[in-house]
């Protein structure tokens, strides 16, 4: 289907629902450390579009990986890619509506002038969902595992699996996971949402690792949104320094040109990042590490008066990826969101901007803080609904009724979804579940466990109708 003249929607057929009048509190108060994907939630709190739409944002900002294949120099195309992981997660600020839960067999199609893409809900319980796009310049795919937690005061959400690009003119493949996700204030006070964690992205040809290190805001109030990290060669020496802010920009530069910065302006930084680059620097004179960003390996001295100063760069960055006791404490004091100083900011010589994100629309709060792209996502294009697969998102009642503004009609049909899938399980007990466009294998590229697709869906031969809706 032919997308290159056709422009797409502004904004949805209604404005959202008020949900000032309902409590979510309510809902959650009886699940606190509790794994959330099984709680029936009220489709007030969704936004209509199912999670494997929502999955599609990753490609908002897929000509980065276009421009990384053009890219000759291998460090180069790693820092494309950094921008391309960082700019997947750009539509999540302040995208506080709960995407609908797929049903299993649910899939998604999606075909831009630059790439296509298929998503497939190939398990129920563990919920996981996979994708697979391609384009003449890469091969994007992966699984999640998407595991949601209520804390009492947030919600976290833990992206599990792995995504992997392949540049096949280069024989190259990137692989990493995602961030943890935290939204705060589930029981009083205004929403709010940030990324936390360390992202790893590595080149399984070269080496070559990119290390971002996403800022809680509670470490520093300058810290909100901030993201940072360095490119590495497979000796582990760093290249480039990266810095930007997820939901805005990131910017690369060479690592003299970072050194040289810190110094003429050591006045912008904290007493304790001080300490950490003179650690830094004195660190790397000495040779190569096997890991210089892990607490594991500094000296106990030096470890014990940065963490006695909760120094940001330092302050448990494993445990924010692995831990079970939930996110980083909330940041300011009334669960307020905390103040983002807009004098702060890191404009360092020699820079090149990766990546900026493209404005919301003037009137997104109407319409659960989507972006442009997101708008999209749902919209049946002229035609397109005789060339879609029967089990496509974009035919579910439930989020076509949401989204045209009839909560009542939406919440009957989720419940009659439900229901019909719970039916169907308990009929084929004992036959068990097979995805039509993917198969569990291993990633050729980590050597775990993954969903790789198995090829033919673009031929458009749908038959049988699975009648999942």
């Amino acid at each position: 289907m032919s997308t290159q003249e056709y422009e797409f929607r502004q904004c949805l057929p209604v404005p959202m629902f008020c949900r000032n009048d309902f409590s979510i509190w309510s809902v959650l108060k009886n699940s606190l450390g509790k794994e959330l994907s099984k709680i029936t939630m009220p489709v007030v709190f969704n936004e209509p579009l199912s999670f494997l739409q929502r999955m599609v944002e990753y490609m908002e900002y897929a000509h980065l990986l276009r421009i990384a294949s053009e890219q000759s120099d291998p460090v180069d195309r790693m820092q494309y890619i950094c921008a391309f992981a960082v700019s997947a997660l750009a539509s999540n600020w302040d995208r506080l509506g709960k995407p609908f839960n797929p049903l299993l067999g649910e899939t998604y199609e999606l075909e831009r002038k630059e790439y296509r893409v298929i998503c497939e809900q190939v398990s129920h319980h563990p919920p996981i969902s996979a994708f697979h796009a391609d384009s003449e310049h890469f091969i994007f795919h992966g699984s999640i595992h998407p595991k949601l937690k209520f804390w009492g005061k947030s919600v976290e959400i833990q992206p599990k699996g792995i995504v992997t690009v392949e540049l096949p003119k280069w024989g190259e493949a990137y692989t990493w996971s995602n961030v943890n996700c935290c939204v705060h204030n589930i029981v009083v006070g205004k929403l709010w949402i940030e990324q936390y964690g360390t992202m790893e992205i590595v080149n399984t040809s070269t080496g070559h690792k990119g290390v971002l290190s996403f800022k809680p805001a509670g470490w520093f109030s300058k810290d909100l949104h901030r993201v940072e990290g360095f490119i590495t060669d497979k000796h582990k020496k760093k290249l480039n320094f990266l810095y930007g802010k997820w939901t805005d920009f990131i910017r690369c530069t060479d690592i003299s040109s970072y050194e040289d910065y810190l110094k003429e302006n050591a006045h912008k930084f904290s007493d304790q990042f001080s300490i950490w680059l003179r650690y830094d620097r004195s660190s790397e004179s000495k040779g190569p590490q096997s890991n210089s960003d892990s607490p594991a390996h500094t000296p106990k001295k030096v470890l014990a008066k940065l963490n006695s100063l909760k120094v940001g760069p330092f302050k448990s960055q494993n445990s924010i990826v692995e831990s079970d006791e939930g996110p980083p404490e909330e940041a300011a004091e009334g669960g307020d969101i905390p103040k983002c100083d807009s004098t702060y900011s890191i404009d360092i010589p020699n820079s090149s901007t990766l990546w900026e994100a493209t404005p919301r629309p003037a009137n997104c709060s109407e319409f659960y803080q989507f972006t442009l792209f997101a708008m999209s996502l749902n919209e049946l294009e002229p035609g397109m609904e005789k060339k879609l697969c029967p089990t496509d998102c974009r035919l579910r009642p439930d989020i076509r009724k949401l989204e045209n503004g009839d909560l009542d009609g939406a919440a009957a049909e989720k419940t009659r979804l439900e229901e019909k899938q719970r039916k169907a399980r308990k009929a084929k007990k004992g036959n068990e579940w097979k995805p039509r466009w993917f198969c569990q294998g291993t990633n050729p590229y980590t050597g775990q466990e993954d969903w790789l697709y198995t090829g033919g869906y673009w031929d458009r031969n749908f038959a049988p109708d699975p009648h999942i809706f």
